[in-house]
């Protein structure tokens, strides 16, 4: 970095040995804008500009229909205040939230129960399995029976979540794969109880990869440092995602839900051919709306073709960024920021949905998947 002393002395020496000693306030003001400039620190957090664009807005903060939210996460259901909730949902027009952290055993008992005591008709809660002793005798049937204790006992489906594929271990200490076939019978309990089952495998595939300058999730590994995987962390993207679609093929009588498209919202070429070759798999988008958002055109068809095969997710519990949802599904509008810049530094676009794709992807096509009205 230039410093003042060394622009003055510069400056001196210039006039000192210049024969256009009129040059000298010149040089000296474009030496001082360098210093100035070069003194200004910005990394690429703080730069956040405000586009000059002019365009039609439509910044929604509730949908334009009633909307059932597939994905969403309530770990103190059994105890907490539901009325709190239902008012922010009433605010986003959501008729249904589904809790996919029910757990199994007393947990589902007592969220059922504070749903039918207080609000009947606007929540849903999933199972989820205990990995622990996966390898043992009779470990499937034990887990399939507890399995199906808990949907007498109230449970619309099963959430499994991450950790199978990349910690879950067997009895042996080794990693449990996601298409391990002695989990087959939990994946035949839920065909028979005929009840969906949610499933997150891996993370973005950028996770995978070197943190550079070439990452486009360079932001969020940088600031979530934790997220960063790798070959041996436990297997490469790859890998699980094969693993995942092998289960799938595998158990075509179960009705599969893929979070987040399965990891392949940035590649609906491949997401299309496996919903072709699977007619058991939908897909929720859940945390990738900015995927979608960013090529309009690709994601308005893919909508099209598989408008009774796509569902309504969020994720994360937090209110406000659903405005984002709404204003991609809903929406003509162009150029427009995702809510958190970490996970999505590009601006978005509207898909402009019809009301009968919406209709669908908000409300009818998780009706049908938890039998709502049957």
């Amino acid at each position: 970095m230039i410093g003042l002393c060394q622009i003055l002395s510069f400056g001196n020496l210039f006039y000192q040995t210049s024969k256009m000693k009129r040059l000298l306030p010149l040089c000296l003001c474009t030496l001082l804008c360098v210093s100035a400039f070069s003194q200004q620190k910005m990394d690429f957090e703080s730069y956040n500009p405000v586009s000059t664009l002019v365009v039609p807005e439509h910044k929604l903060t509730r949908s334009k229909f009633p909307f059932i939210d597939i994905h969403n996460h309530q770990f103190n259901m059994p105890t907490m205040d539901l009325g709190t909730l239902v008012t922010e949902m009433d605010k986003l027009n959501m008729a249904i939230m589904v809790n996919l952290s029910g757990q199994s055993g007393d947990n589902i008992v007592k969220s059922v129960n504070n749903i039918k005591t207080n609000y009947p008709t606007r929540f849903f809660v999933f199972a989820n399995v205990d990995w622990t002793g996966v390898g043992s005798p009779g470990w499937g049937d034990k887990a399939a029976k507890q399995l199906e204790e808990d949907v007498k006992n109230g449970a619309r489906g099963l959430k499994v979540y991450k950790n199978l594929g990349f910690s879950v271990k067997d009895v042996d200490g080794k990693r449990v794969k996601v298409d391990d076939p002695r989990l087959n019978p939990v994946w035949q309990k839920c065909a028979e109880l005929k009840i969906p089952v949610l499933i997150h495998t891996a993370d973005p595939r950028s996770f995978w990869d070197p943190i550079d300058d070439k990452n486009e999730r360079w932001l969020e590994l940088v600031t979530h440092p934790n997220r960063k995987r790798g070959p041996d962390n436990p297997v490469p993207f790859e890998d699980l995602i094969l693993e995942q679609q092998n289960m799938f093929r595998a158990n075509p009588k179960t009705p599969f839900i893929a979070a987040h498209f399965g990891w392949l919202p940035n590649d609906l070429e491949r997401l299309s051919k496996l919903l072709d070759q699977m007619p058991n798999v939908n897909v929720e988008f859940g945390a990738v709306i900015a995927e979608l958002g960013r090529q309009p055109k690709m994601a308005r068809k893919f909508f099209e073709k598989y408008q009774d095969r796509i569902l309504f997710g969020k994720d994360s519990w937090v209110p406000e960024e659903y405005a984002t949802y709404f204003r991609v599904l809903e929406t003509d509008d162009e150029y427009f920021p995702y809510h958190k810049k970490y996970h999505a530094f590009w601006r978005m676009y509207g898909l402009g949905l019809p009301d009968n794709i919406l209709k669908k992807v908000y409300y009818d096509n998780a009706a049908r998947l938890l039998k709502i009205g049957k």
